[in-house]
């Protein structure tokens, strides 16, 4: 959760390895207006290839100012509490060149003093040729008991499975409303909405997401048309989404964050249940996040993050996403214990992950070190790091975050 090139070896290396370089941006900042039939939803019109293109190029002029530890920076989103960050956590943000941060823990200081945290951060983020690499800074706002802001400023936001029984126009418009709350915050990416689909017989026992009712219903149609009509109405105040968990963990017992070894028995690449992350991703999703938890019967050998089948073939190739994919937590999380932080990060982005993210920043020195590592020995995943820091920088421009003026 990115990468050098050299003109010609790496990129037929990134080719083979099925890695398009990104030629498409797709943020809700430039599109992300889909139609009050959140079924049907498209990207808005106007969201023409000209600020695609734009955004791609200044990615790439920020790209090739970079040093490689910049580079590798742009590829970690690593936790910050959402009070304030402490000097360590600084000192490694800053050390590591880390581009992206999430808050995280629960907070009910309100919009005005998360700004100042915001702010506080993003004041050591790397420049580039004399201008500043604008951070992803992003948080849980699903609503419910999965919301890290609170206080003055921010309204308290009903859980999803509320949240499902209202009308998409209705949802569209109020979710509009808590975008302008992140976006007064200084947060410009939300990572929501969850696109999981928990069948009515499995409830509640659905540890990760029935069990806090953080699912929209109980059909992937419903589902699909009210994490639609979310994503819409963020788009419409310019802040990014991020559509979870890839490719659904609606139908486990197991929560990745506490358990290991979570299995998915039953969805395939043709399951009706990715149809909220079918639709998502055609009405222009520019963030995508998978899960950890393994999926026998699509690859029975690899959690989803660390599988090409899942990523490139299932995510990329079948779904035809051009955006960011985003790891689920590779830093705390007992779903990846078992590998040492350089193993995730390498793993991840070897399978076709673009943003490592880890609420535990204090393991980033180790991860870094491990793509460094890998890079030194490896075209290939040179090539495919590249592939990831183009990713997130062309996401970041056409957010505004890059300037190429």
């Amino acid at each position: 959760m990115r990468r050098l090139r050299r003109p010609g070896a790496g990129r037929s290396a990134a080719l083979r390895a099925g890695v398009p370089l990104v030629s498409v941006v797709l943020a809700a900042a430039v599109c992300g207006e889909p139609t009050a039939q959140a079924q049907a939803v498209r990207p808005v019109a106007g969201a023409a290839s000209a600020p695609a293109a734009a955004a791609t190029s200044c990615a790439d002029r920020v790209y090739n100012g970079m040093t490689q530890a910049q580079r590798i920076g742009q590829l970690f989103m690593g936790g910050i509490p959402a009070t304030g960050a402490g000097a360590t956590d600084l000192r490694t943000l800053r050390d590591q060149h880390v581009g992206s941060v999430m808050l995280t823990g629960r907070s009910s200081a309100g919009t005005t003093a998360t700004r100042r945290v915001v702010d506080g951060v993003g004041g050591q983020a790397d420049t580039v040729s004399g201008k500043r690499v604008g951070l992803l800074v992003s948080t849980d706002q699903e609503g419910g008991q999965v919301q890290v802001l609170n206080g003055p400023g921010f309204s308290t936001i009903p859980n999803a499975l509320t949240q499902g029984g209202w009308s998409t126009s209705t949802l569209r418009s109020r979710a509009a409303g808590w975008a302008g709350e992140l976006k007064s915050a200084g947060v410009n990416l939300n990572l929501a909405p969850v696109a999981d689909v928990v069948p009515a017989s499995l409830g509640t026992r659905n540890q990760p997401i029935g069990r806090y009712y953080r699912e929209y219903g109980y059909t992937p149609d419903v589902v699909a048309s009210h994490s639609g009509a979310f994503a819409a109405g963020f788009g419409q105040a310019h802040v990014m989404t991020t559509l979870k968990h890839f490719p659904g963990l609606g139908r486990v017992i197991g929560n990745t964050d506490t358990t290991a070894n979570v299995v998915d028995s039953v969805t395939t690449t043709t399951s009706s249940y990715l149809t909220p992350f079918k639709s998502g991703i055609q009405a222009g999703s520019p963030f995508v996040m998978i899960s950890s938890a393994t999926y026998s019967k699509i690859d029975a050998h690899h959690i989803a993050a660390f599988s090409p089948t899942v990523i490139r073939k299932l995510l990329r190739t079948q779904l035809g996403f051009k955006g960011v994919v985003i790891s689920d937590d590779l830093g705390q999380a007992v779903a990846v214990r078992a590998y040492t932080p350089g193993q995730r990060a390498v793993a991840f982005l070897s399978a076709g992950g673009n943003l490592i993210l880890t609420v535990k920043t204090s393991v980033v020195p180790a991860m870094a070190q491990g793509v460094a590592s890998r890079m030194r020995t490896d075209a290939a995943f040179r090539a495919t790091v590249a592939d990831s820091v183009h990713r997130v920088l062309a996401a970041k421009a056409s957010a505004g975050l890059l300037s190429c003026g």
